[in-house]
């Protein structure tokens, strides 16, 4: 089974839509949702955690317009559907997690599919991960209610995040945020809802 394209419209980028139907998502899903590899939701991942639905994973990636030379930086490994993704279409990815069961899953899977050119850290997603800055790349897949100052800095000049902003039981705004002379450049997607980004 693969996806359709009529049901995934803005998937434009080839590159992405190759790996939507490429990476198996049922391997970062527990046994117990595997059937529902291919619907297009959220399915939870334990701890109070979510693998979010594939449209939007691919839609997110596609929004950081990679080209396979990239140094990425993201927030929040959680299941390691979405670190796939990055891991396939950049150079090198660099994934905090700061829920230790849930990295180390993602860690055995992405290690058990091939994937050579992830770099994992246990920690908070606020303060990001100094010492590999700058990121051509930033993607985050937890909420804060602003944008750390943190990611801001570690982004490169004329890099690319991509950052749901908002209330924690409310409706966020998804944001690609791109760093042009200093200042940033500020595009809104449209509503999102996630998980929070805790800091701890």
């Amino acid at each position: 089974m693969a996806w359709r394209r009529e049901r995934m419209r803005n998937i434009t980028d080839e590159r992405v839509w190759e790996a939507l139907n490429s990476i198996p998502r049922g391997r970062f899903i527990d046994k117990g949702y595997q059937h529902n590899e291919f619907l297009d939701a959220p399915l939870p991942i334990g701890y109070g955690q979510t693998i979010s639905q594939p449209s939007l994973v691919a839609y997110m990636t596609q929004l950081l317009m990679l080209e396979g030379s990239e140094k990425v930086l993201e927030i929040g490994t959680g299941s390691g559907y979405q670190t796939a993704f990055l891991a396939r279409l950049a150079k090198e990815v660099y994934t905090i997690e700061l829920i230790k069961p849930l990295q180390l899953r993602a860690k055995e899977v992405l290690k058990s599919l091939g994937y050579s050119n992830i770099h994992y850290k246990l920690g908070s997603g606020y303060d990001g991960w100094k010492e590999h800055a700058p990121y051509d790349a930033v993607m985050v897949t937890c909420a804060p209610r602003r944008i750390p100052d943190a990611l801001i800095s570690q982004l490169a000049e004329g890099g690319r995040m991509v950052i749901p902003v908002g209330p924690e039981d409310g409706i966020q705004m998804l944001y690609r945020i791109t760093k042009e002379k200093g200042a940033l450049k500020e595009e809104e997607i449209y509503p999102v809802r996630f998980v929070p980004m805790v800091q701890g």
